[in-house]
């Protein structure tokens, strides 16, 4: 009797683990580079219009220098243009300007509601079917980042621009997860990640670029070794490092489970502000995070299908039957 082989190759399943690593690692140590780039004297869309300017020009010089194909049909460049436009540039003005008025906790726990965003947006438009363990999973999830900053929440005031903050980073999230959802359709429609990103990030330069003109934003730019050491932290690690890990999990193993890893970035951002900000860890922070986990648990475990016994049949009686 042969074995039956599992849906799922153990390479490829070792393979969306690194990613999905890679991109929880990275994502969840951003925050650290965004403070960076927040409160200087640089507009917010000069910031974002440089993040992904440069990181366009890298993509670019990267596919040109692999032989990755870039010519595609109007259609295709409209998807990419929506995509780039909503996941690189509204998305990062709208989160910039959140973090002038939060804290990075409270932004990382608004923007975990995009794991619900992308369940709804993926059934919806994609066909998606909801897995209700993949459902369960996020709602332990969001219960999970809710208890680790109940804290936090227990001491949000209105004032102060607040809720101008919660306003700017749940638009953006919004915008995020469709911006995600476009990706997961350009990919189905067999657009590569990386021609993907390189269009999309230029086409959100370019947005950014209109915008700045438009708005009369006057261009400016911060010499300091901090800022330009999180812009380039930003543009080349987090953004084309990171979106092309995390875009090639979305067309692996689907928008639903790739955004979960959105629920751990907040963990791992507590993590470093415990030596950055001096955070002190309660109870609140290790209960959460064991939901959180639990809830990881049941969103990336597949189980393996059981196979269905195999009656070998004796040739003399195959025979007999004959």
């Amino acid at each position: 009797m042969s074995p039956v082989p599992s849906s799922t190759p153990p390479s490829r399943s070792w393979a969306d683990q690194g990613l999905y690593a890679l991109v929880v690692c990275i994502w969840g140590s951003s925050w650290v580079g965004l403070r960076l780039q927040v409160g200087t004297d640089v507009p917010v869309l000069d910031s974002v219009l440089y993040r992904f300017g440069l990181s366009a020009l890298v993509l670019f010089g990267w596919c040109l220098l692999r032989g990755i194909p870039l010519r595609h049909n109007r259609h295709q460049h409209y998807a990419m243009a929506a995509q780039g436009i909503l996941l690189f540039a509204i998305n990062y003005v709208l989160f910039y300007n959140s973090a002038r008025y939060l804290p990075g906790g409270l932004i990382a726990i608004l923007f975990s509601t995009v794991v619900i965003m992308n369940l709804a947006l993926g059934a919806l438009f994609l066909g998606a079917r909801l897995d209700v363990r993949v459902c369960l999973g996020a709602a332990f999830g969001l219960l999970g980042i809710g208890v680790v900053f109940i804290p936090e929440l227990q001491t949000l005031s209105l004032e102060s621009g607040t809720a101008k903050g919660i306003a700017f980073a749940l638009s953006g999230t919004v915008c995020a997860a469709l911006g995600m959802t476009l990706s997961a359709r350009n990919q189905r429609h067999g657009i590569g990640v990386m021609a993907t990103n390189a269009w999309g990030m230029g086409y959100a330069g370019l947005a950014l670029l209109a915008a700045v003109v438009v708005s009369g934003t006057p261009l400016r730019f911060d010499t300091s070794l901090t800022y330009i050491g999180g812009l380039l932290y930003l543009s080349l690690i987090s953004s084309v490092v990171a979106f092309a890990a995390y875009l090639t999990l979305v067309g692996r193993i689907g928008v639903a489970r790739a955004s979960y890893s959105t629920v751990l970035f907040p963990i791992l951002a507590l993590i470093l502000s415990t030596y950055t900000d001096g955070y002190h860890w309660t109870w609140e922070a290790f209960a959460g995070i064991a939901l959180v986990l639990f809830g990881n648990v049941l969103v990336l475990y597949r189980p393996r299908p059981v196979a269905a016994p195999v009656v070998e049949t004796c040739p003399q009686v195959a025979e007999e039957r004959v």
